[in-house]
């Protein structure tokens, strides 16, 4: 019998909640683990944003580095903030079914809900009353992918930057001045908190493997791969690999304005991606499909069908170019 692990996780209650599913996984088959709290170097800087702090595995580091030096066995991350790069040592143990890959509005309020569905049109565009012709909405968010996307379809809004876990980031929503913010719906769902006062953004493409669970282990514990092997979501763990590919091959991280989503549709799988400039003038997109048994290359080439394209190239220099 293996002894007991030790999890890894941020203090956060949603990162408590996601550990958490992983300690049950482990005992149901008779596997006894605990909790291992560790701030994040994310977790202690909530002014400035993401995009500009410009690190790779801001939400993921010290964990990492936990699971290193033996102070952890298994390290447990919301997938979407995992670098594309594992570091040397570490190696993808399992992904947890995937919950819903959507992004949430949430208002500061009813008042403020009311009077966007009073002034929406059933097909939204800059011209609509959200954006350049009427209400000019003030919207939160630490995401560089939300933020241009948001300005591409409202050009003349406002973006405001948000930090912190969910409960901090519900809490300075309320405190704040701002029309509404964007969350992820898997986030406030997990933990019972997504708000009424809100609406999902169908329009919107996802970063890629966000709604997904990765969990992590170090390269030579074959033992703690083996257990979590035996509940890795193997459609969930493909679709997520198509997604990251696109990423990939684009070079981009996890706060770049790179979007991607890969669903089953039968026997066949969907892709959707794009790539924004950051101030959201510019976005190009690519959708493709292959059976689930020749997926495999999927986001690969579709990146390469994107960057085909001249005015692709030249988005991903800008964004090279502002973050050096």
């Amino acid at each position: 019998m293996m002894q007991s692990l030790k999890i890894g996780t941020r203090e956060s209650e949603l990162a408590v909640w996601q550990a958490t599913q992983v300690q049950t996984l482990l005992q149901q088959q008779g596997i006894t683990a605990e909790l291992i709290f560790i701030t994040s170097e994310g977790d202690t800087d909530l002014v400035t944003p993401l995009y500009e702090i410009g690190v790779q595995g801001i939400f993921t580091k010290t964990l990492d580095t936990a699971l290193l030096n033996r102070r952890i066995d298994i390290a447990v991350h919301s997938m979407k903030d995992v670098p594309i790069q594992l570091p040397k040592g570490i190696k993808q143990a399992a992904v947890l079914e995937r919950g819903s890959y959507k992004d949430l509005l949430v208002f500061k309020d009813k008042t403020v809900l009311n009077n966007w569905q009073m002034n929406s049109l059933p097909e939204i565009n800059v011209s609509s009353p959200l954006g350049d012709g009427g209400i000019k909405s003030t919207i939160a968010t630490s995401s560089l992918r939300r933020r241009a996307q948001w300005l591409h379809r409202y050009p003349n809004h406002t973006i405001e930057n948000l930090r912190g876990n969910v409960n901090t980031r519900l809490r300075k929503l309320k405190e704040s001045n701002w029309d509404a913010a964007i969350f992820a719906v898997a986030g406030l769902e997990r933990i019972s908190l997504r708000p009424e006062n809100s609406m999902e953004l169908d329009w919107m493409l996802p970063a890629p493997a966000q709604g997904a669970i990765m969990v992590v282990c170090r390269e030579d514990d074959e033992d703690t791969f083996n257990a979590c092997k035996a509940f890795n979501h193997k459609l969930t763990e493909l679709c997520t690999k198509i997604e990251r590919d696109f990423l990939k091959k684009l070079l981009g991280g996890c706060s770049t304005p790179i979007s991607a989503l890969a669903q089953i549709n039968g026997d066949k799988i969907l892709f959707e991606g794009n790539i924004c400039s950051t101030d959201g003038r510019q976005k190009i997109d690519v959708k493709k499909e292959a059976a689930i048994k020749n997926s495999n290359e999927l986001g690969t080439c579709a990146a390469e069908e994107l960057l085909a394209n001249t005015l692709a190239v030249t988005i991903i220099e800008e964004i090279h170019n502002e973050k050096s």
